[in-house]
């Protein structure tokens, strides 16, 4: 396939506000969320024994790492999955386009869940997580892009269209920890990984047989790199990487300080986005005016993520050792456990999708949908204090404080990718997806950092710090979401 720029577009359908083949959306919805949904299955079906692959013991077919050390490197990992977005978006945005780059990216993480699978110890888990993390970087801001371009700027389907995008790729997060999670008792930690790889192999081999179906603005180049710069940015990406290889090299990155030098580079990333969107020339008023906006909702979505993400950090230690598994004598896999929250997504996005559908131009801004989830989300920590102290968690109990986690994430997380899609410059716009996962980079990432705060034998000031800090800034940004509106030019 040659490489398609703004000048040279493949004849291939276009999808129009018109389009309600599917469920009342455009058709291809349906090819965009069958992909994610299979890489969603090999991400979380991976992600969902990771930690314990880290910290379980060599007689567990684990690795013996420390376990605060490993809930860190789970944190940081999973930073560094959304802090590379912003190589997959400029590579679409400026070379590639957002569907060559999502294929590539595909191809990439199919990779890693092999080397996981078939190279043992620590040196399979550094390539299958780095090929992992990179690729899926590449994959989400891309596939969410693309569906942002199947709808028009004011067509009032646009947050109910993510909401069943969302839906869809929760089916895969459902299955993937259920059968990784059952293969890693029954056979081993390599065999769930296998199972992670043949996942992303049916997503890839699906999507490659519908990709040039995609309407003609997925496969542009909106801001195409001239030729003369390419070596010039060839060079400057190789300096990137001597800098990085340095750095571990010499130690001056290890593995203890990896979380925090991932959060900063998070932070550092957003800055350096944020000045190039308001210092170009491509960028009028109304555009600038919307970004700023954006600013405090990549706060709020930053603070989400941190205790969001616990999932994978703080809640799978307290699964695998608090919580009673035990049903009917059976004892449940912990990894289920990582099922429960897409359970709750598949049943309630569609409930969501409605009710935005339904309340049109009346539903609320995005800004106080953003208030709302970070609000719920803080009240969900701050319900673990019922159960501090001695003795097993009931299942149910977990189960009820997953479902606010639930809630909370259908307030902001669809939110949040459809709200991004909307603000962002003409020029920037795969970028400003990246804008928004580097928020979710920042918060995984601190995930990791709080995860190793806590402590089993002092429960409580963990869980009022915590949640008590989200419903501050909750409240804060819903007394400033009059503000923002005015900001974001037209766009609820």
């Amino acid at each position: 396939m040659k490489q398609v720029t703004t000048t040279q577009i493949p004849k291939s359908p276009v999808t129009t506000s018109g389009d309600t083949s599917f469920f009342g959306h455009p058709k291809m919805l349906a090819s965009l969320f069958s992909v994610e949904m299979w890489e969603r299955f090999s991400f979380y079906g991976m992600q969902g024994i990771l930690l314990y692959y880290m910290y379980f013991t060599a007689a567990e077919g684990g690795l013996e790492i420390n376990k605060a050390l490993a809930a860190s490197l789970v944190g940081a990992y999973g930073g560094g999955v959304y802090l590379s977005t912003i190589l997959g978006a400029w590579l679409a945005d400026r070379i590639f386009g957002s569907e060559r780059v999502l294929f590539g990216s595909a191809i990439m993480i199919m990779a890693g869940h092999v080397a996981l699978a078939l190279i043992p110890g620590i040196p399979g888990l550094i390539a299958g997580l780095v090929l992992v993390g990179v690729g899926s970087g590449g994959l989400k801001a891309n596939a969410t892009a693309l569906v942002g371009s199947l709808y028009r700027e004011k067509d009032e389907r646009r947050d109910a269209g993510f909401s069943i995008f969302y839906m869809g790729i929760n089916a895969g997060a459902l299955i993937g920890p259920l059968v990784t999670g059952w293969l890693q008792e029954s056979q081993g930690f390599h065999w769930g990984f296998a199972a992670a790889a043949i996942g992303m192999a049916v997503g890839l081999g699906i999507y490659a047989l519908g990709r040039n179906k995609l309407p003609e603005e997925a496969h542009r180049v909106p801001n195409p790199l001239p030729a003369a710069q390419r070596t010039k940015y060839g060079l400057i990406f190789l300096g990137i990487a001597l800098v990085i290889a340095v750095l571990l090299a010499t130690g001056a990155v290890n593995a203890d300080n990896l979380a925090m030098t991932m959060a900063y580079a998070a932070i550092g990333a957003s800055v350096l986005y944020f000045a190039l969107i308001f210092s170009s020339k491509k960028v009028n008023a109304t555009e600038r005016g919307r970004v700023t906006a954006f600013i405090p909702l990549y706060i709020a979505s930053a603070a989400f993520w941190a205790l969001f993400q616990q999932q994978f950090t703080f809640i799978a230690v307290y699964s695998e050792e608090k919580l009673d598994r035990n049903l009917f004598g059976w004892e449940m896999p912990a990894a289920w456990v990582q099922s429960i929250n897409p359970v709750f997504i598949i049943i309630f996005a569609g409930v969501m999708a409605a009710l935005w559908t339904r309340l049109g131009h009346k539903q609320p801004g995005s800004a106080l949908k953003f208030s709302i989830g970070l609000f719920v989300m803080g009240l969900a920590f701050l319900a673990f204090i019922p159960l501090a102290g001695g003795g097993k968690t009931p299942l149910l109990a977990l189960v009820g404080i997953l479902f606010l986690f639930t809630m909370a994430e259908l307030f902001l997380s669809p939110i949040g990718l459809s709200v991004t899609t909307k603000l962002a410059p003409k020029a920037f716009h795969t970028q400003m997806v990246a804008l928004f996962f580097l928020s979710v980079s920042l918060g995984t990432t601190l995930a990791g950092v709080l995860a190793g705060l806590y402590n089993p034998h002092d429960e409580l000031p963990y869980f009022i710090g915590v949640g008590g800090t989200a419903m501050l800034l909750a409240v804060g940004l819903a007394a400033a979401s009059p503000a923002i509106k005015k900001l974001m030019g037209g766009v609820r």
